[in-house]
């Protein structure tokens, strides 16, 4: 299949499947949350060569993801928040993408660094059997100037 980057020649998102990524995204950002790799291991296919991408690092494949990354952030982060908003689903056929903006914020155990961030994650899904796994994912955030963080605080006081 050719892709074209014009959006009139994308197919047009059927609301389920649309909701159905959006879902799939909402359970991951739990996952990582709770550092629990179980929406990983029903939401992601397993395959080899598979990548995913973030801020400049990579996992290589869904095992390394989950036992590198997501269950021992568990131990190292506190109060781990992921907030994922203005979902974009695109598809074509059986593949789809969706963009979403990022807010992660928590405190790093040991040091009791408190950090928050917000950037943008691209998740790449296909369909296989009937359902949409996700194949490759990248985020990149940078940090919310302190300043950014007094004027928050300010406006939710009043």
């Amino acid at each position: 299949m050719r892709f074209s980057a014009n959006p009139s020649s994308r197919s047009q998102p059927r609301h389920n499947d649309a909701g159905e990524l959006t879902a799939i995204i909402n359970a991951i950002a739990v996952g990582w949350e709770q550092a629990d790799g179980t929406p990983f291991r029903k939401h992601f296919l397993d395959f080899e060569g598979a990548r995913y991408i973030e801020s400049g690092g990579q996992n290589e494949g869904l095992t390394d993801l989950i036992e590198h990354h997501v269950e021992p952030e568990g131990d190292a982060i506190e109060g781990l928040t992921l907030k994922f908003s203005g979902i974009d689903t695109y598809f074509e056929g059986d593949f789809a993408w969706a963009v979403a903006s990022t807010e992660v914020s928590g405190m790093v155990k040991r040091s009791q660094e408190k950090f928050h961030s917000r950037g943008h994650q691209t998740f790449l899904f296909r369909k296989v059997d009937g359902k949409w796994k996700v194949v490759h994912t990248h985020s990149s955030s940078r940090p919310v100037p302190a300043a950014s963080e007094e004027e928050h605080e300010h406006a939710e006081e009043h």
